[in-house]
């Protein structure tokens, strides 16, 4: 779904963002060019996050995430990955989707406190799914060795294999399994950023540790507040990152220390609530009437 803003490049070769349109500007982006992918795309649910509308008919928004994720798959390399994640509603359909075009490999249960969870007529959801998935399903990167976990065996003694010459302790660590616990981003945490989706610079961290190596290339169509960036650019990889919102624009030059012709003060970090979300009714006249799932 275009927002009607005009394109405009921050940055270079090594931290790159884009204020635009993700589909029109992946579009862009030359063919098998990028190393790994992160995309959280909006999960069209009927909020109102800082102006973005998520009420769109959903056939229409089913149609245009295909095609986000046909352009994802076009400018990933024939060795790259590809993360997605969304809400448990669209989920299905997203699987079945990629699942023509990728290798998928894992179904990932991001997991977390179930505090803010009010449903009373259904269960409420306490986590997202997360797909990952490759190209090419015998090569592909994934370092095992650099996302490891201490193992929980349920035995505080330290565990001896005499198959060893000499013998050794077992190693206590493994690579995680599909289910991860990370809280989600709060208002006291240092990484908090006044974002209504933000995702852990944890979850991200293990994604890109695993799935990329040093100097890569990470892309981000739906950037936000620029986590994967961040987390992306600290972990020695280049970034490009996509994202219509000005104000989640602005995190991302001072988050990743890009020059921009912003004032200090216009970049500060702005520290308060997330944003609250208007009824469906509500809103229908700021929206596109074409668009407005009725």
């Amino acid at each position: 779904m275009r927002t009607g803003c005009e394109p405009t490049r921050f940055g270079n070769e090594a931290k790159t963002i884009i204020h635009g349109d993700a589909l029109a500007e992946l579009k862009k982006i030359p063919a098998e060019s990028v190393d790994l992918i992160f995309a959280d795309p909006p999960y069209n649910i009927g909020k109102n996050f800082d102006g973005l509308i998520e009420a769109w008919k959903e056939d229409l928004f089913i149609d245009w995430l295909f095609e986000v994720i046909a352009e994802c798959h076009r400018v990933l390399k024939k060795q790259g990955s590809m993360y997605i994640m969304n809400s448990t509603e669209n989920m299905p359909f997203i699987d079945l989707q990629c699942h023509k075009l990728f290798t998928i490999k894992s179904r990932i249960v991001w997991s977390y406190d179930s505090s803010g969870v009010q449903a009373k007529k259904h269960y409420g959801s306490m986590y997202e799914p997360i797909l990952m998935m490759v190209k090419d399903a015998k090569n592909y990167t994934f370092n095992g060795d650099a996302i490891l976990v201490e193992a929980k065996t349920g035995s505080q003694r330290a565990l001896i294999d005499y198959r060893k010459n000499p013998p050794q302790p077992y190693n206590h660590q493994k690579v995680p399994g599909n289910v991860w616990d990370f809280p989600r981003v709060r208002y006291l945490m240092d990484e908090y950023e006044n974002h209504p989706t933000q995702k852990p610079e944890a979850l991200l961290k293990r994604i890109i540790l695993a799935s990329s190596n040093p100097g890569d290339i990470v892309l981000d169509p739906f950037a936000g507040s620029f986590t994967t960036g961040a987390v992306a650019v600290s972990s020695g990889r280049k970034f490009i990152g996509i994202e219509s919102n000005s104000e989640y624009i602005k995190m991302g030059l001072r988050r990743l220390d890009v020059a921009s012709h912003y004032s200090a003060e216009e970049l500060a970090k702005v520290k308060k609530r997330k944003t609250g979300n208007l009824s469906k009714r509500s809103r229908l006249s700021e929206v596109d009437p074409d668009l407005i799932a009725k």
